[in-house]
């Protein structure tokens, strides 16, 4: 299996804010426009439950966590690609039995703010607003896009208290 290049490799939570390069990433994603809010986790279960086999009948493997990356801020909706950085770009579409459709896309390379969250999903809008702050205060600019890695998987029994998210966001190049 390859393993992620830095900065998606930390086996421990970044518990500050640091500003570091990205390389791009290949990804497998389903993408939706104007998805609602309110059935993220339908998106989310309808992708996470079958890519990973679906990748592996076409011969492409996931190198890390799944994620998920956003174009805008989401409000009611969003627009945002959900899957799985990969070993090798898609060359086809692949339909999941879910029905969505998964294509090749890419998480972006650059200067990029991250950090990691430690604690259920519901606490995730408190820790990107402290992000936020915490990026701002630096006196870096976010752009989009953002993400997540959903380091920790979400399974039934898990510790809500232990799982981990790390939150990246690409950075407004600098002229040094």
């Amino acid at each position: 299996m390859t393993s992620l290049p830095h900065p998606y490799d930390a086996t421990e939570p970044a518990t500050v804010c640091s500003v570091t390069d990205a390389p791009e990433l290949p990804t497998a994603v389903v993408s939706q426009r104007d998805f609602p809010m309110y059935d993220m986790s339908t998106l989310m279960d309808g992708t996470f439950s079958h890519l990973v086999s679906a990748l592996e009948e076409v011969g492409v493997h996931p190198i890390g966590p799944a994620f998920a990356l956003h174009h805008r801020a989401p409000v009611s909706t969003a627009d945002v690609e959900v899957g799985f950085p990969v070993d090798t770009p898609l060359t086809e579409s692949i339909t999941l039995p879910s029905g969505y459709e998964v294509t090749a896309s890419v998480l972006p390379g650059g200067r990029v703010g991250r950090v990691s969250h430690v604690g259920g999903y519901g606490g995730l809008a408190e820790s990107w607003g402290a992000f936020t702050e915490e990026i701002g205060h630096s006196e870096e600019q976010m752009i989009y896009p953002f993400w997540e890695f959903y380091v920790t998987p979400p399974a039934p029994g898990v510790n809500q208290a232990s799982l981990r998210t790390d939150l990246f966001s690409l950075l407004e190049p600098r002229d040094d």
